[in-house]
């Protein structure tokens, strides 16, 4: 590749559609493209055909799992072609690591396809410096920007007072049945604080995509045994989210594992505090974003959590706005077409 040349990258989440937009993939393509890079959306025709310079992957266990086990297959010997063309044709492969480990319930020939993308991997992205990556892998540590302009065109609801949220993909290891179970317990007595909390009732609104259907029965039996509980299943638009997110006082988000979270940076770019595990990551964003942003709590989350943190943010307010500005998508751009051209030039032996 000459040096004046355009980089040219294949995402692996293919082109939006009005009805799954992630804002996360979305903006980053705008950003990418804004730096002078094209872009291509992902299909399966133009992965094995067409030419680029990098492909650039994001969640890889969607490249080899389908809804049935015919499609499984099939995207499994796809996957397979595609790592063999990838490696002959000298093609950077780009990774962001969005999670940690593996995700569970993949077949052992899907781990192996997995495992072999891996080994062939050029240059990892992280979002937070506490990624654990390969040891000697080249890297390059791009912070997940944040949304305030993909939500400045929504009107913002009034904060409801004692009204906590959970908006985004409802998974078990996101732990909304936690939540529902320690929400459930603030009627205790003895949960309940004389403090700033007496003067208004607790309430909550959650909403989102179940995994399974068995996932979502289970949370629906506990939110109708609770009448302050309200749940809505499936696609969220971005005017609800605002509603919801903006609405609540509190955002409580109890993954068992937070180590990446857009609903964080949701929530703090239309300036909602959150509760969420303790963890280095976590430390590090209540750090960056300034106090009374991002509370934390031990262990598994519970009534005594939600309230106590109820009260200190009220208590004590923050003085101004999250602190966001290093987490534009601008930066984010720049970054990622550095990555991406160090990539080709390793790739291709020029660095």
């Amino acid at each position: 590749m000459s040096a004046t040349r355009a980089v040219t990258v294949l995402e692996s989440f293919p082109s939006p559609r009005p009805t799954s937009v992630n804002p996360y993939t979305l903006l980053l393509a705008e950003s990418i493209v804004a730096q002078g890079a094209t872009l291509l959306y992902f299909d399966w025709r133009t992965a094995l055909t067409a030419r680029y310079d990098v492909f650039h992957v994001h969640w890889p266990e969607i490249l080899v799992t389908g809804r049935t086990p015919l499609r499984q297959f099939v995207r499994q010997v796809l996957t397979w072609l595609l790592i063999q063309r990838l490696h002959l044709n000298r093609t950077a492969i780009v990774r962001t690591v969005h999670n940690v480990g593996v995700p569970s319930g993949l077949t052992a020939s899907q781990v192996r396809l997995l495992d072999l993308l891996d080994r062939r991997t050029t240059l990892r992205v992280r979002l937070n410096e506490h990624t654990p990556v390969p040891h000697g892998s080249a890297l390059a540590t791009i912070p997940h920007a944040n949304f305030r302009s993909w939500f400045a065109s929504y009107a913002r609801s009034d904060v409801v007072r004692g009204q906590i949220g959970y908006v985004g993909r409802i998974r078990r290891y996101k732990g909304v049945e936690a939540l529902l179970e320690a929400f459930a317990a603030t009627r205790q007595p003895a949960v309940v604080s004389t403090g700033n909390l007496v003067d208004a009732p607790l309430s909550a609104r959650i909403a989102g995509y179940a995994s399974s259907p068995e996932l979502e029965s289970a949370i629906h039996a506990q939110a109708r045994s609770d009448d302050r509980v309200s749940v809505e299943f499936g696609f969220v638009p971005d005017s609800a989210i605002v509603d919801i997110v903006s609405s609540s006082e509190l955002v409580v988000l109890p993954y068992r594992l937070m180590h990446n979270s857009s609903a964080v940076i949701t929530a703090l770019s239309l300036d909602r505090p959150v509760l969420v595990p303790d963890n280095a990551v976590t430390r590090d964003l209540a750090s960056e974003v300034g106090a009374g942003w991002v509370y934390t709590f031990e262990g598994e989350l519970s009534p005594v959590a939600i309230i106590d943190t109820l009260e200190k943010h009220r208590a004590s307010p923050p003085a101004e706005p999250p602190h966001l500005d290093a987490r534009s998508w601008k930066h984010s751009g720049v970054a990622h077409l550095s990555a991406f051209q160090r990539a080709v030039a390793l790739r291709r032996g020029t660095l």
